[in-house]
């Protein structure tokens, strides 16, 4: 099951174990974490579905360790079975733009914009360029609208609370989907793009919040509340949907 072992230093005195697990013929990375104030074992698929994280109880024995991981081959298929974006970034497969579903349709122009059309109730993207350069084109619109966006509502929201963003830069963020620097230096997912708009709202006005209030304490909830009052909706929409944004591969 474990084909390769690597060992790395991890934050505490025990390193960490980097192992390859196979799932359904899928190789992926396993880091495999040792916690003195673990009681049982926890297993979780890192945002985009390309890595696991285990974190077990210091010193358990190995054995252990491959029964739970064959006891959880089922789960672990189920749950990654949902990663299957990629493959939808073609000519008639789909994407979402603030949370609409469009069709990808090729143009066949070599030159040309990629702009998003309605056909009478159809949501279409229509994309120019050669073929290999799809994806590429796809993500560049998407980082366009982000960046749009984002920017209209950091001004709104800044504005409100008598604050300013020093800049905003977008990136491609797997860990979180924005940061607020001590001196004021917005950086946001541009995948956020492809969220309903009430999620965009919502990341806007979380980092704004943090212009104001530099921690996670009530008044910082309380303040992303009277910004954004869907914030709670668009947090479990995140916590549901936001590992499938990052499960589509762009490259």
């Amino acid at each position: 099951m474990f084909p390769s072992l690597q060992r790395r230093r991890g934050n505490g005195t025990v390193p960490d174990v980097t192992r390859d697990i196979e799932v359904a013929g899928k190789v992926l990375p396993l880091t495999i974490r040792q916690n003195e104030r673990a009681t049982r074992m926890t297993l979780r698929i890192e945002p985009g579905g390309r890595a696991l994280k285990l974190t077990v109880p210091k010193g358990l024995p190995e054995r252990e360790v491959s029964a739970f991981l064959t006891r959880h081959q089922g789960w672990l298929m189920t749950r990654l079975a949902r990663f299957s974006g990629e493959s939808e970034l073609e000519h008639g497969g789909s994407i979402l733009i603030r949370g609409v579903a469009h069709r990808i349709e090729r143009t066949g122009r070599l030159r040309g914009l990629t702009e998003a059309v309605m056909i009478g109730d159809e949501a279409i993207l229509r994309v120019g360029g050669a073929e290999e350069h799809l994806r590429r084109r796809i993500a560049d619109y998407l980082k366009k609208e982000a960046r749009g966006e984002l920017e209209r509502l950091v001004a709104v929201y800044a504005g409100r609370i008598g604050r300013r963003a020093r800049s905003l830069s977008l990136k491609d963020t797997r860990s979180r989907w924005g940061s607020c620097s001590a001196e004021g230096d917005l950086s946001f997912s541009w995948r956020i793009a492809m969220a309903p708009p009430k999620v965009i709202a919502y990341l806007a006005a979380h980092e704004v919040a943090h212009l104001q209030e530099m921690n996670h304490g009530p008044s910082f909830w309380a303040l992303c509340e009277r910004l954004c009052p869907e914030t709670s909706d668009a947090k479990h929409w995140l916590k549901r949907n936001g590992t499938m944004l990052h499960a589509i591969d762009f490259g």
